[in-house]
């Protein structure tokens, strides 16, 4: 198998045909549109794993018999662009899919202003925002939204859990000035609240300052016993750096977003020997440790980073229901499909070539599936969202490592003590 090797600047498009040799001998095509920060280190292997899952559709013989065509682009983690290029997909590529993207604060505008009112249906691997909940409950997202990435309140949660287990006393919330960091920095400040930890002030942090050090010498005012940081890496790099330069504890806790390469070597790992991090993480079932091996198998390495396992559910949720719906399909007939291949009482299917094979003949017959994946059974509620176990992660000298995995039962009865 090929790996695509990603490097988009700009709004500007790559459009692959993810040809298969002899498994296609057909002459049409669907084109799917895929938006994701492929100019950031951490959001490149997210697009890569969509990609591959497109590959392994055509293998197992394409979209209602028709090549896919992954049409991505790169939104280069900012709202605007990441707009226009949603735009592009859908007027210029006639998308009635659209995979992506990652943060919130991008999800949030091109669902309520690109994809919902031209009737395209929308599936993310990782945006988290409970903002979404509630459009996708309005009515405004028209059904069309769905998430394989559980809610923010989920690390939130789990960052009180972990604060409380430390035996933390105080606590100041740093969070990134977006729909995603307000949200969840509003929910974590509240978790620790509830499990008796002070929290002393929560900060916001604009994009592209020259320098944070007005906001670290804030934050350093009431001494806390601990950050909570719901930063991206370039901001998280600058804030952590000042902090630690005017003797700030480092005792932190990180959200999923600072699960990065950049963030860990530029920040050094001698002073994040206290660092622990959240995130949602598989079920320890057996088709999420099948996706770690293929996985690793495909491009070399174990996977490693944030929303890889969501990104690969993501595209193949999408595409089988697509596969489901036709060719013809609009946005509307895709969404639709979804419950067929996500049906508990569906004859439950493998993620490999094999399993799509498998599912899309099902599906074809007007059955339904019960999609195995890599983040495990899954199934959507009424607003398009997942339930998720969580873990606790730690960097160490081979990047990132797995400290304590949280089940969804404890996960959901710790949320339930403190709500």
């Amino acid at each position: 198998m090929k790996r695509h090797i990603l490097g988009l600047a700009g709004a500007s498009a790559l459009a692959i045909g993810l040809q298969t040799g002899a498994a296609l001998a057909q002459d049409c095509s669907v084109n799917v549109g895929t938006l994701y920060p492929t100019s950031v280190d951490w959001g490149r292997p997210i697009a890569e794993t969509a990609l591959w899952v497109g590959e392994m559709i055509n293998e197992a013989g394409g979209v209602d018999g028709c090549e896919v065509n992954m049409i991505l682009r790169d939104d280069q983690n900012d709202g605007r662009v990441g707009v226009d290029a949603a735009r592009a997909l859908v007027d210029i590529d006639q998308v009635q899919l659209l995979i992506g993207t990652v943060s919130s604060g991008i999800t949030i505008p091109i669902l309520t202003s690109v994809t919902a009112p031209a009737g395209v249906m929308q599936m993310s691997c990782c945006s988290s925002s409970t903002r979404l909940t509630e459009i996708a409950a309005s009515g405004e997202a028209r059904g069309l939204w769905f998430r394989t990435f559980a809610t923010a309140d989920v690390q939130a949660a789990v960052a009180a859990m972990l604060a409380r287990d430390a035996g933390i006393e105080s606590i100041t919330v740093v969070y990134k000035n977006d729909d995603w960091g307000q949200d969840i920095g509003r929910m974590a400040a509240a978790a620790f609240e509830a499990v008796g930890i002070e929290v002393h002030a929560s900060i916001a942090l604009n994009d592209a300052q020259p320098s944070y050090r007005a906001e670290a010498t804030q934050a350093l005012r009431d001494q806390p016993g601990a950050l909570y940081l719901a930063l991206y890496p370039t901001e998280g790099i600058s804030f952590v750096r000042e902090w630690l330069g005017l003797g700030g504890t480092s005792v932190m806790i990180g959200a999923n977003s600072l699960r990065s390469d950049d963030f860990r070597t530029t920040v050094g790992l001698a002073n994040l020997g206290d660092f622990v991090g959240t995130d949602t993480s598989s079920p320890r079932v057996p088709s999420a440790e099948a996706f770690v091996d293929a996985y690793a198998a495909h491009f070399g390495s174990a996977p490693s980073g944030p929303g890889l396992s969501n990104s690969f559910d993501a595209a193949a949720i999408a595409l089988l229901a697509y596969h489901a719906a036709g060719r013809d399909a609009t946005g509307t007939e895709i969404a639709a499909q979804v419950p067929r291949v996500t049906d508990p009482d569906g004859e439950a299917i493998p993620a490999t070539v094999e399993g799509f094979a498998q599912a899309m003949a099902i599906l074809s017959e007007g059955g339904s599936v019960s999609y195995q994946g890599a983040t495990g059974a899954v199934t959507f509620d009424a607003n398009g969202n997942v339930s998720a176990p969580a873990v606790s992660w730690v960097f160490d000298d081979s990047g990132m490592a797995e400290q304590r995995y949280i089940s969804l039962e404890e996960v959901s009865g710790f949320m339930a003590s403190i709500n």
